[in-house]
């Protein structure tokens, strides 16, 4: 079978190219979300082996946000205009030796850079793993393709901490940035050979590469300017001044990607601000979490990489339940209900101290904070997709996942500081106890006032569309994403 016949009769998961290629895009996911939520279980022993405070660890983490978040858009966008399979097969390889230079980062500044060149190769696969699917597939068979995508991606999320911390402990954080590198290689060959290549027939004309590049070093100089706090100033304004300006450029250009006039619609930009908050509360929050129970409870890094499983479980076992409860009454339930026990989970997280007890301070937290993201995050992705004509599905669906990745790379950025973590307080256990607990209030805060939000102001209009899109992990967290 030719790619060209595989995309005219679509792929069936029965036939050898359909798993073929199911197996490529579920590769492509694997090698982001394995790597991403590993980095979390690592940043104190990346602390220690480069003797550095708390700033550039919170680079560590951002800097990869901070390429996927402002390239994403126009990634997909490239794929959709030149090739899908082209642009992901570019992005596995580009992931793949950003990850070999990663590895044998030498200093914490280098680190900082190829951490960024790691965003650009998982910008330019991430947005390509699922409309490969949606493109090759035929129609019937793609609910099922794209559900044994979304389960196993969320599996191999689940592992990726609990791997870092295995790694970290028994050889070295080098090698949570070696061990993707064999399956990169083996999707690379795959996507070649059996991926059939796609493209939108009405992606014409010039990419916007301009609004890419403006909103990528507008929060470049956001996010460095919130890091330095009081002598970032200039790095702040000039990152506002730049997104003004995007915002300005996508005004008036010919096939901008970030559609404005997707925001006439009420429900969506209210959706949008719901995921700002609450992944703004849940990025921050998981950002300090492995460093709290590491550095103050005493946790070794394969026990904190354990620590948010019952997280995922829970949404494997409760999310599709969550879709279509909201599909049958609404989502306006769901969507107030869920952020509040996002926030009582987070707020649990205060129970946390020295002694770290798993089963009396941690679980009940995080079987909270997993009871919310199930509730939450399905009806607020189809809240999302039905506020827009189906024909922007697409883009709306790559919107809302941008605007996640945002709120989280903006939260990890101000929340330390707002909780007065700043240097080297990540060293000093009792201080950092005292810094979490008030991070974990500040974050819990922001999902009730999220919660309060969605009552005023998502209806229970029930969704136009009975496609499917999973749940996935954003945020490059243990927690899953909001869409893909």
């Amino acid at each position: 079978m030719t790619a060209t016949v595989a995309v005219e009769e679509g792929l069936t998961s029965r036939s050898a190219v359909g798993r073929w290629v199911l197996a490529a895009c579920i590769g492509g996911s694997v090698i982001t979300q394995v790597d991403a939520n590993a980095v979390g279980i690592a940043l104190p022993a990346i602390g220690r082996d480069f003797q550095t405070d708390l700033a550039p660890l919170q680079w560590v983490f951002t800097a990869y946000t901070l390429t996927l978040a402002g390239l994403l858009l126009v990634a997909g966008a490239l794929g959709d205009r030149y090739g899908r399979r082209r642009i992901f097969t570019i992005g596995v390889y580009w992931f793949a030796v950003a990850s070999v230079l990663s590895s044998i980062a030498p200093t914490s500044e280098t680190l900082i850079a190829c951490r960024a060149l790691q965003g650009v190769g998982a910008a330019l696969l991430t947005p390509g793993s699922l409309a490969i699917l949606e493109a090759s597939f035929a129609p019937g068979e793609r609910a099922k393709a794209i559900g044994a995508w979304s389960g196993l991606s969320g599996v191999a999320g689940a592992l990726g901490p609990f791997l870092g911390g295995w790694l970290v402990q028994s050889a070295s954080w080098r090698f949570i940035f070696l061990v993707n590198i064999p399956i990169a290689l083996a999707v690379g060959i795959i996507a070649r050979r059996y991926v059939p290549e796609s493209r939108d027939p009405n992606a014409t004309g010039r990419v916007d590469l301009t609004g890419g590049v403006l909103v990528t070093l507008g929060l470049v100089g956001l996010t460095y300017g919130l890091i330095q706090g009081g002598d970032g100033w200039v790095a702040i304004i000039a990152g506002a001044a730049l997104l003004v300006a995007f915002v300005a450029w996508e005004r008036r250009a010919r096939q901008p990607i970030l559609p404005l006039h997707l925001f006439a619609s009420t429900r969506f930009t209210a959706a949008n601000v719901v995921t700002f908050a609450v992944y703004a509360a849940l990025g921050g929050a998981l950002f300090l979490l492995p460093i709290a129970l590491q550095q103050v409870s005493g946790y070794s890094p394969i026990q904190a990489g354990l620590t948010l499983l019952p997280v995922t479980v829970l949404m494997l076992l409760l999310s599709s339940r969550s879709g279509a409860l909201a599909a049958r009454i609404g989502p306006r339930l769901q969507m107030s209900l869920g952020p509040i026990l996002v926030g009582l989970g987070l707020a649990l997280f205060t129970r946390i101290d020295e002694s770290g007890d798993y089963l009396t301070q941690v679980f009940p937290a995080v079987t909270v904070l997993g009871l919310g993201l199930a509730t939450t995050v399905a009806p607020l992705t189809s809240t999302v997709l039905g506020a827009v004509p189906s024909e922007h599905a697409g883009v709306a669906s790559a919107v809302n996942n941008d605007v996640a990745r945002a709120a989280a790379l903006i939260a990890v950025a101000v929340l330390p500081a707002a909780a007065g973590l700043t240097g080297d307080a990540y060293l000093e256990p009792a201080k950092f106890s005292s810094g979490f607990h008030t991070a974990s209030m500040i974050c819990a805060i922001l999902c009730v006032l999220a919660g309060g939000l969605a009552a005023v102001t998502i209806g229970n209009h029930r969704s136009r569309r009975q496609k499917i899109h999973p749940p996935h992990a954003a945020l490059d967290t243990p927690a899953p994403r909001v869409s893909e």
